[in-house]
């Protein structure tokens, strides 16, 4: 006979493992399905500051192996595998993975967002090393220093003025003539001394050695390649939610973010979407964890 959990948590970042726990805690038989290691995008960032109740700031992946641990104290199970396709129309659904099929009478998707890289050479190599994507995780290494950010939109925008606060120097590399951010944020940035603004540029190759020293720009106008030289590249050119196995299976917004409100309810019964992957305004650690309290106390009414 088949097992049927009361809770199947899809993802094993801050967001699937606090919803864990909640599960855990109220008495559910409840299994998270994490693909490779606990903490998600979480665990890529060697010290967390801004997550509460660490005065000395904490390292990602700790984190993230201490709120399995912490989960599984309280009978949660975890099960490294690739999920292949879902069944959300029965009552009972059912999660096909690579390790199987699972059967749960509630389900929380909490597989996060990636960010998107620009898919240049030493990208991936230079990581942690000079190239980050998120500036409130790891602009504050860069204190006093010279830092260049790719993007245009709001968080983009939000991100420059963020580190122009820390640093000594923000480029901001724009591959447009104008901004897609709020106006506001835009006059901010223009008043702001120590930023300097290159538009219709893109970031052709990293410098860099053991970490990162500089970067190649092309202006796409005249055609002429520059070197910067700066000591951090920072991506914010959007992020890719990880729900290509839910399409057509759930109601996704067009950048493909589960359409989820602050109840985290979908619009399929029984199924929750939590953390980074839903459609919200925040993504940060705190905001993830928040959401996996919030979807299991709404999915005790569906157990």
């Amino acid at each position: 006979m088949q097992h049927i959990f009361d809770m199947i948590v899809i993802g094993g970042g801050p967001a699937g493992y606090t919803s864990a726990l909640y599960a855990s805690r109220a008495g559910f038989d409840t299994l998270v399905l994490e693909r490779m290691a606990p903490g998600g995008q979480m665990a890529l960032t060697d010290t967390i500051d801004n997550y509460p109740g660490f005065e000395n700031g904490v390292d990602g992946f700790d984190l993230g192996v201490k709120m399995q641990s912490q989960a599984e104290r309280f009978g949660a199970k975890t099960e490294f595998a690739d999920v292949t396709d879902v069944d959300f129309t029965e009552k009972i659904k059912k999660i096909s993975t690579t390790a199987g099929e699972f059967f749960a009478k509630t389900i929380v998707v909490a597989t996060g967002a990636n960010p998107r890289e620009l898919g240049i050479e030493n990208e991936k190599e230079y990581a942690g090393k000079g190239v980050h994507y998120c500036a409130h995780c790891d602009g504050r290494f860069y204190k006093d220093k010279t830092v260049a950010v790719v993007g245009g939109g709001n968080t983009a925008i939000q991100d420059v003025l963020y580190l122009s606060r820390i640093a000594k120097k923000v480029y901001v590399i724009h591959r447009r003539d104008s901004f897609r951010a709020t106006k506001i944020y835009v006059e901010q940035l223009k008043k702001a001394e120590n930023i300097e603004i290159l538009y219709n540029s893109t970031v052709e190759s990293i410098i860099a050695e053991e970490r990162v020293s500089g970067i190649t720009v092309k202006n796409s106008d005249a055609g002429e390649k520059k070197k910067l030289e700066c000591d951090a590249l920072f991506v914010s050119i959007g992020r890719i939610p990880a729900t290509e196995f839910l399409k057509g299976k759930i109601n996704l917004d067009e950048s493909g973010y589960i359409i989820a409100d602050e109840t985290t309810k979908t619009s399929e019964n029984g199924v929750f979407a939590v953390g980074d992957v839903r459609t919200k305004e925040l993504r940060q650690v705190v905001t993830a964890v928040a959401d996996g309290a919030v979807a299991v106390h709404f999915a005790e009414k569906e157990i």
